[in-house]
Order: C-alpha cells, then structure tokens, then sequence
C-alpha cells in the first residue's frame, strides 16, 4: 500500500514496487487532472505500476478520514489476505508552502501538513499493523526528510518530518516487544525531481537553483524499501530513521541515471 500515490515520491515509490513485481494500491484523492493543482491522479500512477509488471490498484480514500482508511485495509486484507509493506507518503501539502514569509504570515491551512501528514500515518499504521504481526512480517516505512532535523519551510513541514522520525522510532520499540518480524522505518529521502520541485526551481531559481543536477527520482526511495524488505537482516533498521542514499549505496542500488546516489550535506537536502 503507497498513501498519497497521485504524484510525487508516492507516485514514483508505486512505480518502482511495480516494476518488482508488487500489487500495489495506489490511495489518494486525485482522480481526474485538475482535482489539484499539480497533475497526476492515482490511476495514472496504477497504471504505470502495471506497466513495468506489477499490479496497479487505484484506490480513492481521503486520509483524512479514518472510515475511508480502515475501508482501504479491508479491502486490501479481503483481496491479497495480507500487507506485506506500508508506505505512508499521504500528506496535505498547502500551495503556499514555499512562498516567502513567515510561518504566521502564511495561510493557516499550512498546518495540515501535521493533521494529514503525521496522524494519517499512525491511523494507516493502527490499521495495518495488526495484520502485518499477525502475518510474522512486515515493513511500515514513512517518507521524510532532513527537514526534521534542520529549517525547511517553516515549522509545520519540520513538525511534520520530525513527528513521522519519532514515530517510526517508537513504532519499532512496539513491534520489537511483540517478537515478530515487522520494522518501521522512516526514510530521509534526497531533493526529489517530482513535477512540484520542478516548478519550483523553474520559478525560484535564487532559492532552488543550486539543487539542480542534485535529485533524487521519487523512484530510488521504492527500490530502498523493496530492498530493506527483503534483507534477511531487516529488523536491524527497525525504529531508525535511514538516510535512503546512504542505504541504498549499500544495497548497490542505482538511480535512473544508472549511478549510486550522492549523499549531499543534509542541508542542502529539502
């Protein structure tokens, strides 16, 4: 399961499952271009995850919404019998995130970044979990950034990154006591080429130019989790927050380019 698989990192995450053979399903709430500013809907994204030899399953649930969330579980424990990894990427992202100012001369709905961003991701989790320990296996793994450790767009995205790190940590204590064979990770991923920063450096390039020849594709953070999925040592990861360069360099797994990611300075990473 990939939360808020219409665009972004969830979209490319989605893809990469796909093309090792996973059924994916896709959430999110975008169903038709235009649904929100930036494009890309979560059946596009499914059919991409069939495309290069998964199955793509689009499902439409408003994180927000705890009823739509526990539907979703159903639906994928009534379909598959079992969710074998978790990707918790669905996050309220507020267009005015990056413009410039200060936090309180900025919309207020910025701080949907923590009600959708962080406590979607425990509710999905609160809802998985069960079946993931009752399956003997299983990987929650939660899309973040170095932004939790430095400033990044101000207070409600860092709140946000920071909440996801620190859940990953106390999730893993849990599972760890529980003596089964399911981790919770949370990844920092690099500056990621999605069609959102895209627009950004296009539009800012004083403030993002510099990232330039830098990203990451949304994809490279799929090929870490199908990795740390699979490696018999997984539970050594449980709890920690992993820089997804530098795990994947061990895992000797290349980005689209064919090259292993750089790990730059953590503050030059959004």
């Amino acid at each position: 399961v990939v939360t808020g698989g219409s665009r972004g990192a969830g979209r490319g995450i989605a893809r990469a499952l796909g093309a090792h053979g996973c059924v994916v399903y896709v959430t999110g709430r975008s169903e038709r271009e235009g649904d929100a500013e930036v494009s890309g809907t979560i059946h596009a994204t499914a059919a991409e995850v069939t495309a290069v030899g998964g199955l793509g399953i689009a499902v439409r649930c408003d994180h927000s919404d705890d009823a739509q969330v526990a539907a979703l579980i159903d639906r994928v424990i009534g379909e598959q019998g079992r969710i074998d990894i978790l990707v918790n990427n669905a996050c309220a992202v507020p267009d005015g995130l990056a413009a410039p100012g200060q936090f309180w001369e900025k919309p207020l709905d910025i701080s949907n970044m923590i009600n959708v961003g962080v406590r979607s991701s425990f509710v999905a989790s609160w809802y998985a979990a069960p079946h993931m320990v009752h399956h003997g296996k299983g990987l929650i793994a939660f899309t973040s950034s170095p932004g939790s450790m430095h400033y990044c767009f101000g207070p409600a995205y860092g709140a946000h990154k920071a909440g996801v790190d620190k859940m990953a940590f106390d999730m893993g204590v849990d599972f760890a006591d529980a003596g089964v064979d399911v981790a919770a990770v949370s990844i920092w991923m690099g500056s990621l080429s999605t069609e959102r920063l895209l627009s950004m450096i296009e539009e800012m390039p004083e403030q993002f130019g510099h990232l330039e020849g830098t990203l990451e594709t949304p994809d490279y953070t799929g090929h870490v989790v199908w990795a740390l999925y699979n490696d018999p040592d997984m539970m050594m990861q449980n709890g920690k927050t992993i820089i997804g360069a530098e795990v994947g360099k061990a895992y000797g797994i290349t980005d689209a380019d064919g090259t292993a990611r750089m790990i730059p300075a953590i503050k030059d990473v959004i």
